[in-house]
């Protein structure tokens, strides 16, 4: 495929969420049942962010192969299971726990500096090293069937949310306030970094930071995609509009951790991007009103950008509760301390819940939502579509 100009890439923007990054999965093979059989990947520009990186990187590495990319991925999902993603064995969890319980109890006393964190994701980081092949990544820049692969993390020590991106030679880093783009040969450290959902998975170190989970910071998603050349989005989001909105109650109960650390990841995956579409949204309107040539004779850098969003048409949260017996034996008794195996601890649950059945359910929500689409999704991969959007 020919390097496309800015106004004709389609970039595809994979958020975070854990494990319902299974949705995304359904869409990609919705979007794979709609192209030629052997066609390759109709996105040039690709950015994944948190489990959602993970996603980006496997379609980045077969973009000659648009449906064979997809088929992969929906057969590691569909057949997932907790112990390939985090040790969830006995011996696994009681070593975080005895961490946690000695550098508490501890006060720094025994000097340790290392960060607490609930899971051990040990098997992940030997699944991605089978996996990622940063030779073949840098064969599909070359061959023109990728122009940029954008992986994004968030740097604990400067605070900034870093778009770690691979791609075409006339791509040039960036800088905005607490974002950065930043070219980089991508491995799988950065998959780590951008994946490490904080308190429940390690940081990762990538040169001379440590990083975290990528939708921390994260205040404009869809930013990446358009500054590394894309001139329409495709976004795959993860929760239903009227997700977490329930009328308001007298509530007697104090919350538990389950419930608190559920409201805090939602609070750092899920708000981000619905405010950066409303912003874009706002500036597509704004830019419409104002002549071309009065933008270009002003130096504004501003151009219309067409948006899609596919997202959840059933609240994911109530999905995993009715799965979370599927977790292991070892892990119901963890999360059922925390109060996360109730069904208010669901959010938290939905994160985590790396189980077959779960991840099942969430392809089919994802296919069907997309299929619902169709004629959405065609026109905008054909450059006919006139959704909402903006620049950056």
């Amino acid at each position: 495929m020919d390097r496309a100009t800015a106004d004709t890439r389609t970039g595809l923007i994979l958020t975070g969420g854990g494990a319902r990054a299974a949705y995304q999965v359904g869409v990609l093979r919705a979007i794979a049942r709609l192209l030629p059989r052997g066609a390759p990947s109709p996105f040039p520009v690709i950015c994944g962010t948190s489990a959602g990186a993970l996603n980006a990187a496997s379609l980045a590495l077969e973009a000659d192969d648009f449906r064979h990319a997809v088929s992969r991925l929906v057969r590691i999902w569909a057949n997932f299971r907790s112990e390939q993603v985090f040790r969830s064995d006995v011996a696994g969890i009681a070593r975080t726990g005895a961490h946690w319980l000695l550098t508490m109890m501890s006060a720094g006393l025994l000097g340790r500096s290392d960060a607490l964190y609930l899971l051990d994701r040990s098997p992940l980081r030997r699944l991605m090293e089978n996996h990622f092949d940063a030779r073949r990544l840098q064969a599909q820049i070359d061959a023109g069937r990728l122009h940029a692969l954008s992986i994004t993390a968030s740097g604990y020590a400067s605070h900034e949310s870093v778009s770690f991106f691979q791609g075409a030679a006339e791509l040039a880093p960036w800088r905005r306030s607490r974002r950065v783009g930043c070219r980089a040969q991508l491995g799988v450290e950065h998959l780590l970094a951008s994946s490490a959902i904080p308190f429940v998975f390690a940081p990762q170190r990538v040169n001379r930071e440590y990083f975290g989970d990528g939708s921390m910071r994260q205040i404009a998603p869809i930013s990446p995609a358009l500054h590394l050349g894309a001139g329409r989005v495709l976004v795959i989001g993860n929760r239903h509009r009227d997700e977490h909105l329930p009328p308001r109650m007298r509530v007697t109960e104090y919350p538990t951790l389950g419930e608190i650390a559920g409201h805090v990841l939602n609070s750092i995956f899920l708000d981000s991007l619905e405010s950066d579409i409303e912003r874009l949204q706002r500036i597509n309107r704004t830019i419409s009103l104002i002549p071309r040539h009065r933008l270009e004779e002003n130096g504004i850098p501003l151009r219309h950008v067409d948006v899609l969003v596919i997202a959840p048409s059933r609240d994911i949260g109530e999905i995993a509760a009715r799965h979370r017996t599927a977790l292991p034996r070892t892990l119901r008794l963890l999360f059922r301390g925390i109060g996360a195996m109730r069904p208010s601890g669901a959010s938290l649950l939905s994160y985590l819940l790396f189980e077959k059945p779960y991840c099942r359910e969430l392809i089919a929500l994802g296919f069907h939502d997309a299929m619902q689409q169709r004629d959405h999704i065609l026109a905008l991969l054909h450059g006919q579509s006139q959704q909402s959007g903006s620049g950056d």
